[in-house]
């Protein structure tokens, strides 16, 4: 994982380990991309972190403006976590993004992410999510992150 650290000359660098940790929170992740007109657009959604292979997972409708997006430029995405909360703090970085719309693979990660999110797959929006996942209206965005930019204001102190 690079890291490379968005406030320099701070005296506790943020760490890898860090990185990680704040990757597995319970914020959204801010997607951007670029859309038809070379306009950048915000996407804020729920995502999975798999610390296994570095890469970031989100779902969405096969449909979405997001999709469209990220097909026609795959190597064109931006993502932002921060907590708003002071001391404030962050990842954000660029990557590469894979549209998957394996069913089957799609299924365990949509699984994941729900079970963050929501604590269980019993809930109506959960059900729902599962349900498209399954039919294939819902698609799985994997991210391969080229780095993380992280803040941690609380470092600075």
């Amino acid at each position: 994982m690079k890291v490379i650290q968005a406030l320099p000359g701070i005296p506790n660098p943020v760490t890898e380990a860090e990185v990680g940790e704040f990757l597995e929170s319970k914020l959204n992740i801010q997607l951007a991309t670029i859309d038809e007109d070379g306009y950048p657009t915000i996407h804020p959604v729920w995502f999975h972190y798999d610390a296994d292979s570095g890469k970031i997972y989100t779902g969405t409708q096969k449909a979405t403006k997001k999709v469209q997006n990220l097909k026609r430029n795959p190597d064109r995405v931006y993502f932002s976590i921060d907590d708003e909360n002071f001391p404030y703090k962050g990842v954000k970085g660029k990557g590469i993004a894979t549209i998957s719309e394996d069913r089957d693979r799609n299924v365990k990660i949509v699984e994941k992410i729900n079970l963050k999110y929501l604590g269980t797959l019993e809930h109506p929006l959960a059900k729902m999510l599962m349900e498209n996942t399954k039919n294939g209206t819902e698609v799985v965005v994997e991210i391969t992150p080229k780095f993380f930019s992280a803040w941690d204001f609380g470092k600075a102190m």
